[in-house]
C-alpha cells in the first residue's frame, strides 16, 4: 500500500479498479495474477485503527465525523447512514456476520457456473471467515426464534436457509477483524499497484465518429490536491472497473458524463452518454430494532444467530453493546450492558428512491432518497418481523433474559422513547405499523443506481460505452442474503476469474495450493 502522494503523475495499466472495497479488492487481486492493475481507494488503511480491527470497539468510528473517518456519514429521511471510506470497504466497518446469499441472487446476478460460485466463496472464506463460539444470550435468542416458529433449526451453516442458523464471522476467536484487505495476500505484488487516499474525479472517454465512447483513463487526486492521470494500455480487452459502491459508482458515472441529461446539464458536465437510469431505483433495507432489558448480565456479542423467515424478514441480535450510540440516559434507566438488541431487516424492499449529484466534487456525498415504507408490502414485512421478535422474547427459551414484569406493550413503549432516528414522534406505540415507521433505521445494505439490465448488461459492462464495467452493490436488484458481504466478495472473484478464463489467459489452479 502506498499513499497517492507517491503515485506517478502519469501511469499506464491493463486494468484500473476504482474502489478498494468488498468487490474491488477481489477483482484487483484476481486480475493481478496475469495483468498490471491499478487499485485506487479514497480512504486509508484499516490496519492501524483499533476501532476497526477489534470487535470490542465495534461502531466507534460512526462517532468520528472528521475527514479522516473510515465512515462518511449522510442522512436520508431522518435516518443516519454511512458509506465506507477505508480500504476493505464495508467489511472494515460492518458487524462482521458472514452468510452466503440465496440462490435467487445468483440468478439475478447472472451467475451460472455453480462450481465457480462455490470456489469463489471458498476463496474468501479461507482467509476471512471464522466459526463463532455462541454463548448463552445468543443461544437463547436462537432457541427463542425456533420456539417462535422460525424453523427448522439449521445449526451452523454459511448457506442461506429458511429457519434459524448460526453463521460465520469475519472476526476471529481473538476478536480481530479480517477485512477484504486481507485478500491482498493472494495478489501478485508485481502486478498490483494500490494507492490510498486517491479520490477519483472522473473517467476519461474517447469518441471517434459513430463508434461508442471508450473509457481510456481516470483522473484522481491525492491529499495534497495534486492531480494524477492513469491510462489504460492499448490492448483490446483492457478496461476500467467501477467498484465505488452504491453511492460512489452512480455518482462517478454522472461526474464522468454518463447519466440523466437534466442533472448533467445543471452542473455543466459534458454529456458522454445520456443514460436516464443512472441513480434510479435506489433502495435501502429498513431496520427496526427492539432493545430488550435483561434481569442478568448479557455477554457482549455481535451478530451470531440469524432467523430467516419465509415472509421476507431477517432477524438478528447484538448483545451487551451500545450499538445505536446514544446517551446512556436514553435507555430510560436501563443499560446496554444488561440487555440486547434484536432487530429485523426487511428483505427485498419495494420502496425505492433515487440518487442525484449536487455538485462536481467527488468527495462530497450525492443526494439520495429511499422512501422507507412507502410501499405497504414492506411495512407488513416489518410488522410480521416485530411480531416474531416479540414471540421470541416471550418464549420459554429466552425467559432468563426477560424482565418478568415487562409486558409486550412496555417493550414497545420503551423503544419508542429511544432515539433510533432523528424524526419526532410520540412516546407510546399505538400500532406496529406506526412503530415500524417511527423507529426505522438502516442496516447499511443500500443498493441500486446502476441496475443490471438498465445501466449494465449481463456481464456488468456499462451499456452504450466500451471498456467500462460496474461491479458492486449499485448493480444489485436486491441485497443478497441476511448480510450482503459474502455475495459481493464472491461476485468480484467470480466475474474476473471467469472473464480471464474466457480470454484464455488465466490458469485455473487449485485455491488450496495457489498461494503458499
Amino acid at each position: 500500500m502506498h499513499e497517492a502522494t507517491k503515485a506517478p503523475r502519469v501511469s499506464f495499466f491493463d486494468y484500473i479498479v476504482i474502489g478498494g472495497g468488498t468487490t474491488g479488492i477481489p477483482i484487483a487481486t484476481t486480475l493481478s495474477a496475469n495483468y498490471s492493475v491499478l487499485l485506487l481507494e479514497r480512504g486509508g488503511s484499516p490496519y492501524n485503527d483499533a476501532n476497526i480491527t477489534k470487535a470490542e470497539n465495534f461502531g466507534l468510528y460512526f462517532l468520528d465525523t472528521s475527514q479522516d473517518s473510515p465512515v462518511q456519514q449522510f442522512v436520508v429521511e431522518g435516518v443516519a447512514n454511512g458509506r465506507a471510506r477505508v480500504l476493505g470497504g464495508g467489511t472494515s466497518i460492518n458487524a462482521g456476520f458472514y452468510s452466503r446469499g440465496e440462490k435467487q441472487f445468483n440468478k439475478e446476478a447472472r451467475l451460472k457456473d455453480e462450481d465457480l460460485i462455490q470456489d469463489s466463496y471458498e476463496w474468501t472464506e479461507k482467509v476471512m471467515v471464522f466459526d463463532q463460539d455462541v454463548q448463552n444470550w445468543q443461544s437463547a435468542v436462537g432457541a427463542g426464534l425456533v420456539e417462535a416458529g422460525v424453523t427448522p433449526d439449521n445449526g451452523f451453516t454459511y448457506d442461506h436457509l429458511v429457519g434459524t442458523k448460526v453463521g460465520g464471522a469475519i472476526f476471529d476467536k481473538n476478536g480481530t477483524r479480517h477485512t477484504a484487505a486481507d485478500l491482498l495476500q493472494y495478489a501478485n505484488p508485481e502486478g498490483l499497484s494500490l494507492f490510498l487516499h486517491a479520490t477519483v474525479h472522473k473517467v476519461l472517454f474517447k469518441h471517434k465518429g459513430s463508434s461508442k465512447p471508450r473509457a481510456y483513463g481516470v483522473v484522481f487526486e491525492d491529499t495534497l490536491g495534486t492531480k494524477h492521470v492513469a491510462y489504460l494500455k492499448r490492448e483490446k480487452n483492457n478496461e476500467i472497473i467501477l467498484s465505488a459502491g452504491a453511492l460512489g459508482s452512480p455518482q462517478l458515472l454522472m461526474l464522468s458524463g454518463i447519466g440523466p441529461k437534466d442533472q448533467l446539464d445543471a452542473l455543466n458536465i459534458k454529456i458522454v452518454l445520456e443514460q436516464p437510469f443512472v441513480g434510479q431505483d435506489m433502495a435501502d433495507n429498513p431496520l427496526n430494532v427492539l432493545f430488550i432489558p435483561s434481569p442478568i448480565g448479557v455477554e457482549r456479542s455481535l451478530v451470531q444467530v440469524a432467523g430467516i423467515t419465509p415472509f421476507g424478514s431477517y432477524i438478528e441480535a447484538i448483545g451487551g453493546f451500545n450499538v445505536i450510540f446514544v446517551n446512556l440516559s436514553d435507555y430510560q434507566g436501563y443499560t446496554p450492558e444488561e440487555g440486547g438488541f434484536i432487530y429485523e431487516k426487511t428483505n427485498g424492499p419495494l420502496s425505492k428512491g433515487n440518487l442525484t449529484i449536487v455538485n462536481r466534487n467527488a468527495s462530497d456525498n450525492p443526494s439520495v432518497t429511499f422512501n422507507y415504507f412507502s410501499e405497504p408490502e414492506d411495512l407488513q414485512k416489518c410488522v410480521k418481523g416485530i411480531k416474531t421478535i416479540l414471540k421470541t422474547v416471550n418464549s420459554e427459551a429466552f425467559s432468563n433474559y426477560k424482565l418478568a414484569n415487562m409486558t409486550t406493550q412496555d417493550i414497545l413503549d420503551l423503544n419508542m422513547k429511544i432515539p433510533y432516528n432523528m424524526n419526532a414522534h410520540g412516546n407510546t406505540s399505538t400500532s406496529l405499523e406506526q412503530h415500524c415507521k417511527d423507529t426505522v433505521r438502516t442496516i447499511w445494505h443500500y443498493h441500486g443506481g446502476c441496475h443490471i439490465g438498465k445501466v449494465v448488461d449481463d456481464e456488468y459492462k456499462v451499456l452504450g460505452v466500451d471498456s467500462l464495467r460496474v461491479v458492486d452493490g449499485s448493480t444489485l436488484l436486491n441485497s443478497p442474503g441476511t448480510n450482503p458481504q459474502a455475495s459481493l466478495l464472491m461476485l468480484g472473484r467470480y466475474l474476473y476469474f471467469d472473464i480471464q478464463n474466457i480470454q484464455g489467459s488465466f490458469r485455473r489452479i487449485s485455491i488450496n495450493t495457489c498461494f503458499v
